[in-house]
């Protein structure tokens, strides 16, 4: 079964980080990738922008109308995904625990719809 690993942190906080922390964060972000592939769980995964290049899309009454930013302010938000190959939830968690951002952050973990012509 395929899950997506979201990963949700406070964006003001890595500005914040020292060159010597942003360079650790990275690479143990591409240990955590590179972990997942020698596993044979890895799918697709990417990095997020700041919600400050968002632009959301609602359509009421037949008109489109695009507003700046989020749907909805939080103190966490969506800042990219892991998409995985796991055989259950559980196994899903135990790799969502490993994600860099777990530690001050948080990864909602969510199941995809599995249709036909996408297996």
């Amino acid at each position: 079964m395929r899950y997506m690993l979201l990963i949700c942190a406070d964006q003001t906080r890595y500005p914040k980080l020292s060159q010597a922390e942003n360079d650790k964060l990275m690479a143990d972000y591409g240990e955590f990738q590179s972990s997942l592939k020698a596993a044979g769980v890895y799918i697709a995964s990417d990095r997020l922008r700041p919600t400050t290049t968002a632009t959301t899309v609602r359509v009421r009454e037949g008109k489109t109308l695009t507003t700046d930013g989020p749907f909805a302010e939080t103190k966490e938000q969506l800042g990219g995904f892991f998409l995985i190959h796991a055989k259950d939830l559980d196994e899903a968690l135990a790799w969502a625990a490993k994600v860099p951002s777990a530690k001050y952050g948080s990864i909602e973990v969510r199941p995809i719809w599995e249709y036909p012509e996408n297996q």
